[in-house]
Parts: structure tokens; C-alpha cells; sequence
């Protein structure tokens, strides 16, 4: 029996077998170019600026999905009967639900307004794609089904809940990945006794864990929130986005006045400085190597604001950041005063001093103005009757959303700053 092997560090062996059909659609859809892409875009982004070992790319945690979809469907194959197609549809969203992402993963998105879903959803729909010809290849309305659980229209609703849900093999692979590959443990839950807790309910068409699966599933739940507070969100990272940002925000204004020096107008990222829309062929061709690229190239620039941004990046010269718990005009006024600190030091302020605000929530209750009630987690009780989880977990009925208001500036100014912060009328901000 010939055999695809795939040794991970997560999983350790991840398997197709070449002699199955639907392996070998899987197969050919790993080896098409969009996939491939994912092996230059780096899962974390810019994580690696605080945990060098963050390295790993979206293309082996798209694996890892994959891997954990099969998993899933396999126990829950044993009590229920779940057709081929519906597998087949199911196992090709879990390995391409992450097709769309763009260099260093979420900060392009927000820098350029899109979202990583949307660049899936055209990939899979345009016959140019080798994805999209694979997949119609293999059944016409193939891509359309991927598409569907992408966008929480397919049916069984619960192949859905498996690919993007509050509990889904995409969150079970991400969390245990990177944990491992940071170096940090907050991440580590019980997987194997997770999935198989797993079961579905046949008649609401949806995913549902079983009594004994209760604490793994709070531990799960934990481990995301720490993951979040620690890694996703660590101040580091954070500031490194901050200046890619502030980078990118000086090349299109420059570029837009004509005093950009290195570009290459034509080129999927000339036209991303342009700010023009890209086909599916162009946004295939950008990767974390071409930003870097450019960011090289603008460390030689005339500007001296684009040249001191890029070569802080390049040599991880990230900007320091304090917390901010003030609001209000009091927010206001001490931001106006960092501005002139900033600004006295020789500074831009425009690109030296910045607010990052985030937020996550641990886990989000039911409610009937909810989208998808379907990726709410259900338990099972002695009775079978299934209770939302924060009906029956005093643990995660206590998890509330966090968010973080940071105020970021180069190192220079740090002393003077949170010298300002810890005077009247600004002692109600906390510093690190």
C-alpha cells in the first residue's frame, strides 16, 4: 500500500494513502501551488520577534487539521453513519480553510482591510486555480460545498462546527502547535480525551460533548484564554505589528506623493502600495519573503522616517509600549503630552507613537442574537438532556472577555513617558 507520509512535531505521523481516491484528490490538493504558498506564511506572523522558535508556517498546521478532521470523523464514524461525500467535502475544508492568508498571517489584514476568509472563498471559486480545477475535477459542485462550510451554509451543519467553531479541529491543532513550537506550555490540553468525548446529535444536527468530557473541554477552553493573554497577545509581538504597520503606512503615503525610491509598480506588492485590488494569481504570489523583501530595500531609502522604521524592524529595535487603564479626556491628555515627548525627541508621532487596542473572548455564551448557535458546546448530562456549557461549568461561566489598550513609542522616550504616566493626574495607568 503506498503511502504519503508526512512526519509532524505535533502529531508525528500524519497519512495518505495513494491508493484511495479521496487521499488522492487530498494528495494533488497539497502539491497545487496555493497550498504550497502556505509553506512561506508563517502561522504566528511576527511572533518569532519573542519566541524564536515560532517558525512554523500555515502549511503544516493546515496539515494538522486535516489530520485532526480525519480523527474526528473516524469516532464519530463509529456510532453514526456519515457518507463518503460528506467526509470528502469535510476533510478538503479542514486542509484549505486557510488558503486566504496573506504575509504575516493577520497583520496584513488589518493593515489592508481584508480578510483572510474572503481570499479563501476566491480562491476556491476561480476555475484559474489549480484548487478550484482539482476540486471541480473531482465532483462539479465541490468547490461550492468547501465554500459552503467556510460560510456556515453547508449541511450536516455539524462538518461546519467542525472545520470553525468554538470547539474545531482548527483551534485543537493551532493551540497545541503553538505551544510546542514557542516554548510556551499554556497551550497544552487533553486532546485525545476531547475528541473522543466528541459526539453528535443526530436530530439538531450538531456537535455535542459527552459528560466525561467535561473538564478536558474547560481545560481546552483555559488553555486558549492563556494562550491569548500570554502568547497572541504578548506585548512584544504586539509593538512588532505596531511598526510593521507604521512601515507600511509610510510606504503608501510616500509612494503616493512620488518619493518612494524602491518599488516595483507592476508587482503584486507595487500594487498593494498602490492600494489596487489584486486577481487571485497576484495574491497567490505574495508571501512573508516578499515583505521582507521590500522592508530591505526601504532600510536604503531617502526618507528618514521609512529608512529608521524599516531598519528597527530588520535588527528588532521594536517599540516599547505601557498599558493604558486611563479614559476619557484623562486618555486624551496624556496621549497629547506623549505626542510632544515623542515629537521633542525628533520623532514623527504619526509614526512613532501609536494606540493597539485587542480583545478576545475566552468563550461566548448562547444568545438569540447569535449567528450560528450551532457552535455553541453542548453537554450532555447523567439524563443525556444537553445543557449549554456555562449552564453546567462554573468555570467557564466565569471567563469574561479581556482586552488590552497599549500605548507604543520608540525606546528613546521611554524613560520620559512613563515618567508622565506615573504623575498626577495619570497614576491610574499601569505600567510594565
Amino acid at each position: 500500500m503506498a503511502k504519503r507520509i508526512y512526519r509532524d512535531p505535533v502529531h508525528n505521523i500524519i497519512s495518505l494513502d495513494q491508493d484511495s481516491e479521496p487521499d488522492r484528490l487530498l494528495i494533488a490538493l497539497i502539491d497545487a501551488p496555493e497550498f504550497q504558498r502556505l509553506r512561506r506564511i508563517k502561522q504566528l506572523g511576527l511572533a518569532l520577534y519573542t519566541y524564536q522558535g515560532a517558525e512554523h508556517s500555515r502549511f503544516v498546521h493546515s496539515l494538522g487539521v486535516m489530520h485532526l478532521m480525519n480523527r474526528a470523523l473516524s469516532l464519530l464514524g463509529e456510532h453514526h453513519p456519515i457518507d463518503e461525500d460528506v467526509r470528502l467535502v469535510a476533510r478538503c475544508a479542514a486542509l484549505l480553510h486557510d488558503i486566504g492568508h496573506g504575509p504575516f498571517s493577520h497583520v496584513v489584514e488589518t493593515l489592508l482591510g481584508f480578510h483572510h476568509e474572503e481570499w479563501t472563498v476566491r480562491l476556491l471559486s476561480d476555475p484559474q486555480t489549480r484548487i478550484h480545477q482539482l476540486l471541480s475535477h473531482a465532483d462539479p459542485e465541490l468547490p461550492e460545498k468547501v465554500i459552503a462550510i467556510i460560510e456556515h451554509r453547508y449541511r450536516p451543519r455539524f462538518v461546519a462546527q467542525l472545520v470553525s467553531s468554538q470547539l474545531d479541529v482548527d483551534r485543537f491543532d493551532y493551540l497545541l502547535r503553538d505551544s510546542l513550537m514557542t516554548g510556551a506550555k499554556y497551550g497544552f490540553f487533553d486532546l485525545e480525551w476531547v475528541l473522543h468525548a466528541l459526539e453528535l446529535d443526530p436530530m439538531e444536527d450538531r456537535l455535542y460533548v459527552s459528560a466525561k468530557g467535561l473538564y478536558a473541554v474547560e481545560e481546552y477552553l483555559q488553555a486558549r484564554y492563556y494562550m491569548f493573554r500570554q502568547v497572541y497577545f504578548h506585548r512584544a509581538l504586539r509593538t512588532a505589528e505596531v511598526l510593521l504597520k507604521s512601515i507600511f503606512r509610510r510606504a503608501i503615503e510616500l509612494n503616493a506623493e512620488g518619493q518612494l525610491r524602491f518599488n516595483l509598480p507592476h508587482s503584486p506588492m507595487g500594487k498593494l502600495l498602490q492600494q489596487r485590488a489584486l486577481t487571485t494569481e497576484e495574491y497567490v504570489e505574495l508571501d512573508d519573503h516578499d515583505l521582507m523583501f521590500f522592508i530591505k530595500q526601504w532600510a536604503h531609502e531617502r526618507d528618514p522616517i521609512l529608512r529608521d522604521l524599516a531598519h528597527r524592524f530588520l535588527e528588532r529595535r521594536i517599540l516599547k509600549s505601557i498599558d493604558l487603564t486611563i479614559t476619557g479626556a484623562l486618555k486624551d491628555e496624556f496621549i497629547d503630552r506623549a505626542r510632544r515627548i515623542v515629537a521633542r525627541a525628533g520623532f514623527d508621532p504619526d509614526y512613532y507613537l501609536s494606540e493597539d487596542r485587542a480583545s478576545d473572548t475566552p468563550y461566548r455564551p448562547y444568545t438569540p442574537e447569535q449567528a450560528h448557535p450551532e457552535s455553541c458546546i453542548y453537554i450532555a448530562q447523567n439524563g443525556g438532556q444537553l445543557q449549554e456549557i456555562t449552564h453546567v461549568s462554573a468555570v467557564v461561566a466565569s471567563m469574561r472577555p479581556f482586552h488590552l489598550n497599549r500605548l507604543c513609542f520608540p525606546e528613546e522616550v521611554f524613560e520620559e513617558i512613563t515618567t508622565l504616566a506615573e504623575e498626577a493626574p495619570f497614576v491610574e495607568g499601569s505600567l510594565s
